[in-house]
């Protein structure tokens, strides 16, 4: 049998393990953010779709 290098699981068939990290350079967003964005357009949309039929 071969041995396992690295503590590496054998089933993790290659997958990426992510490690939450406090970045300086990273983009932080909120979830609340998001949401709100996403209504924002959401409802942009719409409008959009009632203007236009």
């Amino acid at each position: 049998m071969a041995k396992n290098k690295g503590g590496r699981l054998i089933s993790s068939a290659g997958l990426v393990n992510y490690y939450e990290s406090e970045d300086r350079r990273a983009v932080h967003i909120s979830p609340i953010s998001v949401i709100v964005v996403a209504a924002v357009i959401g409802a942009f949309i719409l409008v959009l779709d009632v203007m236009w039929k």
